[in-house]
């Protein structure tokens, strides 16, 4: 299985021009079974290069990824002064069955003089009967950049996100209630997170996720990369090429899985050479079949 992440920046690459047709081209390259963009705008036309054609990018995106089923969390959600709404989130497509979605608003503690939006969490539950619980649970998410205590919140909550989701798989609720909305399905007990983390700290900022869970039994979270080439520092997935908002080469981009897949963990890989938007994209590849550890 191969997962990508990727912040498109509405499909703005560093020429300016924004393009999801070739964010599309670029990402179907990497054969992905389940992308996970973040920064996907719906009826933004204000954004640096949006075109008039391309205002609902959830339905161009589902437009170039035939055959993917889709879950949209929304962050940003604000009027439009026309009777409509203009959204702004992250978008996971899935060439594998979505079973659930969970849209999980993250914290937003006040911070007045710091520029800021509501940021949120999108949760995939992908069927994968080659899974411990048979199925995965991939999450993408962006955190804010311009506050360090609101990402440290934000933090927490992925942590707590992760925890319960895993809760619920090896203890599923109760199955009484025949109406359909009270449905159970598979959680999986593994998960992916992914996702922009915006953490200037850089790895030391996120380690709040890889510490032992508030109860000790969730298994911790583990850094992707750290598997996949642990005598290696991270691959830069910002200011390899050149930005605004980074002085030089950093790594803002990160996968995070359960410690009970951590064993099918193969790669990590960052393309540096693309420019078709202000990130890099990563993508994790996962054995589908050799348990973990």
């Amino acid at each position: 299985m191969r997962i990508l992440s990727w912040n498109i920046q509405w499909g703005r690459g560093l020429d300016g021009r924004v393009d999801l047709v070739r964010i599309a081209d670029e990402a179907r390259d990497f054969d992905a079974d389940v992308l996970c963009l973040q920064e996907v705008a719906v009826n933004h036309p204000a954004l640096p290069g949006m075109p008039a054609g391309q205002l609902d990018q959830v339905a161009v995106l589902r437009g170039l990824f035939v055959g993917f089923e889709h879950a949209y969390g929304v962050g940003s959600d604000l009027p439009d002064g026309l009777g409509g709404r203009r959204q702004f989130g992250n978008l996971i497509l899935s060439r594998q069955p979505i079973l659930q979605i969970f849209r999980h608003l993250l914290p937003w503690p006040a911070e007045p003089e710091k520029p800021s939006m509501q940021r949120v969490a999108v949760e995939a539950v992908i069927e994968a009967a080659e899974f411990p619980g048979g199925a995965l649970r991939v999450i993408t998410t962006h955190l804010e950049y311009y506050s360090a205590s609101q990402r440290a919140a934000q933090i927490g909550r992925l942590r707590e996100i992760c925890d319960e989701g895993w809760r619920h798989a090896v203890a599923p609720r109760s199955s009484a209630e025949p109406d359909s909305p009270f449905a159970v399905l598979p959680r999986g007990e593994g998960v992916v997170l992914c996702g922009d983390f915006n953490c200037a700290g850089g790895p030391a900022e996120l380690e709040p996720l890889t510490k032992v869970g508030a109860d000790g039994t969730a298994p911790r979270l583990i850094d992707a990369w750290m598997l996949a080439h642990p005598d290696q520092p991270h691959a830069p997935t910002v200011g390899v090429h050149e930005v605004s908002f980074s002085a030089g080469p950093q790594t803002y981009d990160y996968f995070f899985v359960s410690e009970n897949i951590a064993g099918r963990v193969r790669d990590v890989e960052v393309d540096l050479g693309t420019r078709s938007s202000d990130h890099q994209p990563v993508v994790l590849t996962l054995d589908w079949g050799r348990l973990g550890f």
